[in-house]
């Protein structure tokens, strides 16, 4: 087995990278042209499925089966339909197994771009200004898989390979579910470790720990009149309006400081409710009969999402027994997230090993960062007990207006990633 760690080698691998780099800065391109919001991901799928061909690799599509999947802890209640929308993994197999194998794995899907007309470049269109690419998903994560992607071929450029299974899955609803995460985890072997190239807070950093997330969904029949008879009739949107305003206390005692788990100290307001969506009434001049709120509930370590959604339930049924709401009917649903929180193994080798590497290649270092959102990783280290390193390029105005990525950030992400890679996996001469 070639050893990873010689001066020479390593300094092959870094050019080989260097290499590399404008090539990568097209693929991303190519991925940010693909608009894979929520049940459109098939084009980007489409692309990773070329570049795993491209790297000699035999990509197979993972389905996404909610009946297969239900019984599992991690499950989440699915949004819409899973059908042509498959998950895509590739495995590289090594001549002679000496090395841990790794999981390279990354979320094609992005999130919807808000008002398209207030981007100063259109958010599926990438530009690159001042070192930056913009678009939608260049941040959140497709840089993060171009990386992967872009280790491993530097690798095979360098005249090595890893000398150890490395699985690369491209999955689908890490924004809303995690359901595509799970399902690539669970048709795969468990590998040693596994490395999630997420961004991070905007600077260089470490996912430590992070929250766990609940979606829910209230939807409020209220009656409908005329304007001219607005007392006769119940407001819809009023009363949907003060269901959400019950959450106002429940946010501020979810974030007392005897609530906060130690991986959170320091950190301002770790728990958030969001009221992310709101439809309804149809005219002007009418009180509206329905309107429809969706809120993500952030869940603190210690307490667990089915603990959350148990909150959520008493307080929309407190909300409705109000008098001022007597006559409207409230259903309560939950779809999407219904996600547990999770601490990462801050000393796992793999973490130690590619905080280790990314100093090396940038002078700099990676910070422990307590997320506030959450990540696949959690499906690995709650389920499997798999350590994941989970640490990404410099990503600004992830799911805002605007999105970037620094292109010199996921240079030093994909250097880090290689080397990393190697010395973990271990290398032998490529095929």
């Amino acid at each position: 087995m070639t050893d990873a760690t010689d001066p020479g080698l390593r300094r092959a691998i870094l050019d080989a990278v260097e290499a590399l780099r404008e090539d990568s800065v097209r693929v991303l391109e190519r991925l940010v042209r693909c608009p894979s919001t929520l049940g459109n991901e098939q084009s980007a799928l489409n692309e990773m499925t070329r570049i795993y061909e491209a790297l000699g690799l035999a990509p197979r599509r993972v389905p996404t089966d909610p009946a297969a999947l239900a019984a599992h802890p991690g499950f989440s209640p699915p949004l819409i339909s899973y059908d042509g929308r498959d998950n895509v993994v590739a495995v590289h197999t090594p001549r002679e197994r000496k090395g841990r194998s790794l999981a390279l794995q990354g979320h094609v899907d992005v999130v919807p771009e808000g008002a398209a007309d207030m981007w100063e470049t259109p958010p599926f269109a990438p530009s690159i200004r001042d070192g930056r690419m913009y678009g939608r998903g260049a941040g959140d994560m497709k840089a993060g898989i171009v990386s992967y992607v872009t280790a491993f071929r530097a690798l095979r450029l360098a005249g090595v390979q890893p000398a150890a299974e490395v699985q690369m899955q491209s999955v689908i609803e890490e924004e809303c579910t995690g359901n595509g995460a799970l399902a690539a985890m669970l048709a795969l072997p468990r590998t040693d470790a596994v490395i999630i190239p997420e961004p991070g807070p905007g600077l260089p950093a470490m996912y430590s720990a992070e929250v766990g997330v609940v979606w829910a969904w209230v939807t409020v029949s209220g009656r409908p009149a005329h304007v001219r008879d607005m007392q006769a009739g119940l407001n819809a949107i009023k009363a949907a309006n003060a269901i959400a305003a019950r959450f106002e206390d429940y946010q501020r005692e979810m974030n007392r400081a005897e609530r906060i788990h130690a991986s959170f100290r320091g950190v301002n307001h770790p728990v958030n409710v969001n009221f992310g969506t709101i439809e309804g009434g149809e005219w002007n001049s009418s009180v509206p009969t329905r309107a429809r709120i969706g809120m993500r509930v952030g869940v603190m370590m210690g307490y667990t999402a089915a603990q959350t959604k148990a909150d959520i339930e008493r307080l929309v049924a407190e909300a409705a027994a109000d008098p001022a709401l007597k006559g409207a009917t409230v259903k309560l649903e939950f779809k999407g997230f219904m996600a547990d929180p999770c601490v990462f193994d801050m000393n796992a080798p793999i973490v130690t090993l590619a905080k280790r590497n990314f100093a090396d290649v940038s002078g700099g270092f990676l910070r422990d960062y307590p997320a506030t959102g959450l990540t696949d990783g959690r499906f690995f280290t709650l389920y499997q007990d798999t350590p994941v390193a989970c640490f990404g390029p410099d990503a600004q105005e992830i799911h805002g207006i605007d999105e970037s990525v620094g292109l010199d950030s996921m240079h030093d992400i994909t250097r880090t990633i290689a080397l990393t890679m190697a010395e973990w996996c271990g290398l032998e001469k490529a095929a």
